[in-house]
């Protein structure tokens, strides 16, 4: 489809695979999370990986990076938990917080 006798209307182009040919994420679910110097990186189970810097969590942050690797995933497996009782660390992450917008209010 082409707009050849019109230069100033919109181009159009063929899409070579139908949308059923995509894959939409339903569920965000923790697989693995690692550590860098800079982010914490959470390995979905949809083969999504998302890395969230360090120093937007404080507690992560600020912490000795052998401690950030004492975390549980929870059951539901959208929680990275940090127990007190076996680090220095007394935190959750929910997934959902760093993959949908929040409104400021």
């Amino acid at each position: 489809m082409g707009t050849q006798g019109n230069p100033g209307a919109p181009q159009w182009f063929d899409i070579p695979y139908p949308a059923s040919a995509y894959t939409f994420p339903r569920e965000a679910l923790l697989h693995r999370v690692r550590f860098d110097n800079d982010y914490m990186h959470l390995e979905l189970t949809d083969g999504r990986i998302v890395s969230v810097p360090l120093w937007w969590i404080p507690t992560l942050h600020n912490a000795e990076p052998k401690e950030r690797e004492k975390y549980e995933i929870s059951r539901d497996r959208k929680m990275i938990v940090w127990d007190p009782d076996k680090c220095s660390i007394n935190d959750e992450v929910r997934i959902d917080d760093y993959l949908v917008p929040r409104s400021s209010g």
